[in-house]
């Protein structure tokens, strides 16, 4: 048998390692691999690639990868003899198979080029493929898109997951639509395994002082079909408005109904309850105003009682979490709703400014603040809610 020595060293001619596979170095010093085997009855020879005695970093499947090392020789050789054994060419299996599937890269590039063109923010059209060219490809862009498993996505975000926790999470968001995209092209069994990638991430719980553990936006709409088919709690409820206006937990819970304007469709968020210390005014949806009018159904109401009481007095942020839980949204806290809320904005095209406007977040350029005073409500109440509202619910109820 050969050796990785011996290959080094080999002279022009066929150097025979077993069961059928050799070494041919030609006069140039040029060296490969070919097999012999039985096929339909005659013997044929089938070049399997090039040969080296090297490690190369390219991450593709044993049986189409075009240089070997001994040990990928004798592996491809054994899928080869096996295939020729149920009457298969490897050949022209191999070469079918690399035409009709295409790799991760090629589907990214697909997706991206149909999609973008219907994003209003031309920026993050260019961003959201230039994160995957710089951190997905270099690890699974020459990969067949139907051989990605939970770990090769793992694989991808490992490296950043603490460091760059927000770049990671968007980056499982587009390698996951991706993956699905491919599923629905036919090019996958399944769709993208990223409750299985959650796991290998440790639950994506982040470190002190990271970010709140947010579920994947692609997931929300799921939880809300659970939400909705149990019986009306206020602390269910509480969650879904919560989710649906992504507000934080204390302004939820600290909501009097002094505070909605039903007939303007307002709910004015005052600076007491607010983290900015600012009025904040969310536009609420139809959705949003179902979920009050099943609230207000439950009891008399007076202007100054709470909206989600709890049995005395506020409701507390363990409520919800409870409720999450109790869902299936145990590896994610409340607070990430907001977080899953900023990635479906992103991904969706809609400008910055309307979901950090929505999010209510402070701007941290002081002077640019100065001068940018708009909260975008027109575009948040038009726009950016309504199309929220109808994500998360897969049925929405009337004109959201």
């Amino acid at each position: 048998m050969l050796t990785v020595k011996k290959i080094e060293h080999a002279r022009p001619g066929r150097h025979a390692d077993g069961d059928g596979l050799y070494l041919l170095v030609k006069p140039s010093g040029s060296k490969s691999w070919v097999l012999r085997v039985q096929h339909n009855g005659r013997r044929h020879d089938f070049g399997l690639g090039a040969a080296i005695t090297g490690m190369i970093d390219v991450d593709l499947p044993i049986q189409l990868r075009k240089s070997l090392t001994l040990a990928q020789a004798r592996e491809k050789a054994r899928i080869a003899r096996e295939l020729a054994k149920a009457g298969i060419n490897p050949k022209s299996y191999w070469r079918a198979r690399e035409e009709t599937v295409p790799s991760f890269e090629k589907v990214a590039t697909e997706y991206h080029s149909q999609v973008s063109k219907g994003w209003r923010n031309g920026k993050h059209g260019d961003q959201w493929l230039a994160t995957l060219r710089t951190y997905a490809f270099p690890v699974i862009g020459a990969k067949l898109v139907d051989e990605i498993d939970a770990r090769d996505v793992q694989r991808v975000l490992a490296p950043i997951w603490l460091s760059k926790g927000e770049t990671a999470r968007r980056i499982r968001q587009r390698v996951g639509v991706v993956l699905d995209y491919a599923h629905g092209r036919g090019w996958r069994n399944s769709e993208a395994p990223m409750r299985a990638v959650n796991q290998l991430l440790g639950g994506i719980r982040q470190p002190k002082g990271g970010n709140f553990a947010a579920m994947p936006y692609s997931e929300v709409p799921a939880l809300m079909v659970k939400l909705r088919e149990g019986e009306h709690s206020v602390g269910r409820l509480a969650l879904q408005f919560l989710i649906l206006t992504a507000s934080r937990s204390g302004e939820v819970r600290k909501a009097r109904w002094a505070d909605v304007d039903a007939e303007a469709r307002e709910w004015r968020v005052p600076a007491s309850n607010s983290k900015t210390d600012r009025l904040h005014i969310v536009p609420l949806t139809s959705a949003a105003l179902d979920i009050l009018g099943d609230v207000r159904g439950m009891s008399e109401i007076d202007p100054e009682d709470l909206v989600f009481p709890g049995l005395n007095g506020q409701m507390s942020d363990a409520t919800m979490t409870k409720v999450l839980r109790v869902s299936g949204g145990g590896a994610y806290t409340v607070h990430g709703f907001r977080s899953s809320f900023r990635d479906w904005a992103a991904e969706s095209g809609f400008p910055d400014g309307w979901a950090e406007a929505a999010l209510a977040h402070k701007n941290p350029d002081r002077t640019e603040s100065a001068y940018k005073r708009t909260t975008f409500f027109d575009q948040r109440r038009d726009l950016l809610m309504p199309a929220w509202s109808a994500f998360v619910l897969p049925q929405p109820a009337g004109q959201a």
